[in-house]
């Protein structure tokens, strides 16, 4: 295993952790980023507002992008099978 290896499979995992987080994240983003705008237009202070729209957003962006995620999940986790292959050689 050569220190390259590790390099370039850090940065796999990284990347992988990343892209399978992002729809999560910016869909959370983004309803926060509105629940705010019309709480700071309508000068409604309630900081509870927010958590049950994430929420629920975010569920249904697991839902919508699951089978997305579990097969590149699948496909990473095939790759990483295989390293583990080569490594025994």
């Amino acid at each position: 295993m050569t220190p390259e290896f590790v390099v370039q499979l850090a940065r796999r995992s990284f990347e992988t952790t990343l892209l399978l987080a992002a729809p999560l994240l910016i869909s959370s983003l983004v309803v926060g980023l509105v629940i705010s705008i019309f709480q700071a237009v309508t000068s409604i202070n309630e900081a509870t507002l927010t958590f049950a729209p994430k929420i629920v957003v975010v569920m249904i962006a697991m839902i919508i992008f699951f089978p997305w995620m579990m097969s590149y999940m699948g496909d990473f986790t095939r790759e990483i099978y295989s390293y583990i292959a080569t490594m025994r050689r």
